[in-house]
């Protein structure tokens, strides 16, 4: 029979050994459960000529403890010099399962998720550059998280889906090839299983028209044909303008997104049309203009203090997720960006 010891209120008790190593995560082996080794402290991060920079020590992730870090300011110095003299910035969020900070808030909407996203990742990326205002001039900066990066397992490649959508803001059809090419590299795969591209930006008192949209489809037929893309997709197309795409269109499309902010119920031609050329319907809740240049310039200039931001314009936003089919669960998500800037 066991005796069952009760500890006196107040009383301490004495250290049973010393603590044990903390374990990251633990994998299934032929012998069981095997424990990996723990992830490192402190991020790299990567500039677009390949040095590695050995991230402070704190939280990943964390903007926070990073500002708190000793060498926070300094490293905005340098952020900021070579902010302004670099012709293009490339973001790239990496897998945001693995950012704990944005575990904690759930953002109320897609811009707000975006906004979060880019600030975070220009802060981390600012905090870790040195502080030699003389250092090499970058053509393109890469503003990366490094320990968010997360390739797909080429083993795993067939039993996941990788799905992006194109957001395009202040460029034309022609970025939508570095678009794919950059979301291929950066997942580590051949091709993106399905592409959507949102309505491209037109003048105020415009509408959106078939022959304004070509040249952005034809760009996808092009991707799709070189093997880059499996499915091509639209969205907020009504049916007028989705029948004259299908119809014009070399490649059709194999779905539409429809937000239902603007309609509570599918339109009944738009339903039909869609059933009969076998084009799955589907829903979002994304804003007409997930990211705009305003808000873009506010996010860099709180990012990093005291820079040009008003001469930074973002071309495009690709937001990508990856799911495993079988079992229909997100298994990573991101967002990819690319901006260009104006020097007057």
């Amino acid at each position: 029979m066991r005796r069952r010891w009760r500890c006196p209120a107040g009383a301490v008790l004495p250290a049973l050994g010393p603590p044990r190593r903390p374990l990251s995560s633990c994998h299934v082996t032929g012998d069981g459960y095997k424990a990996s080794p723990p992830a490192p402290r402190a991020p790299l991060f990567v500039l677009s000529h390949g040095a590695a920079l050995p991230g402070a020590a704190g939280v990943a992730g964390s903007p926070a403890a990073a500002a708190a870090a000793p060498g926070f300011a300094m490293g905005t110095e340098g952020a900021r010099a070579l902010v302004e003299r670099a012709a293009a910035l490339t973001l790239q969020t990496g897998n945001l399962l693995n950012w704990g900070c944005l575990r904690k808030k759930c953002p109320a909407t897609p811009a707000e998720e975006v906004r979060d996203c880019i600030q975070k990742t220009l802060t981390e990326w600012s905090s870790k550059i040195g502080q030699d205002l003389n250092q090499e001039i970058l053509e393109v900066l890469e503003c990366t998280v490094a320990q968010a990066i997360e390739k797909i397992n080429p083993e795993e490649r067939d039993e996941l889906k990788v799905s992006a959508k194109l957001f395009i803001i202040g460029s034309n059809s022609s970025s939508i090839r570095d678009a794919v090419d950059l979301a291929c590299h950066a997942l580590g795969v051949a091709q993106l299983d399905s592409v959507i591209i949102a309505p491209p930006p037109v003048e105020d008192g415009t509408s959106l028209s078939l022959e304004y949209l070509q040249p952005y489809w034809q760009e996808l037929e092009n991707l799709v044909q070189n093997k880059k893309i499996v499915a091509i997709g639209t969205s907020d197309l009504d049916k007028t303008l989705l029948e004259q795409l299908y119809l014009w269109a070399q490649v059709k499309p194999s779905s539409n997104q429809v937000n239902l902010a603007s309609c509570c119920v599918m339109p009944p031609d738009l339903t039909a049309f869609a059933k009969e050329f076998d084009i799955q319907l589907l829903t979002h809740n994304d804003p007409k203009e997930l990211l705009c240049e305003a808000s873009f310039q506010e996010v860099l200039q709180e990012s990093i203090q005291n820079t040009n931001a008003h001469e930074w314009i973002p071309l495009w936003l690709l937001r990508y997720s990856v799911i495993v089919k079988s079992r229909g669960i997100i298994k990573s998500k991101g967002y990819i960006m690319q901006a260009k800037r104006n020097a007057s």
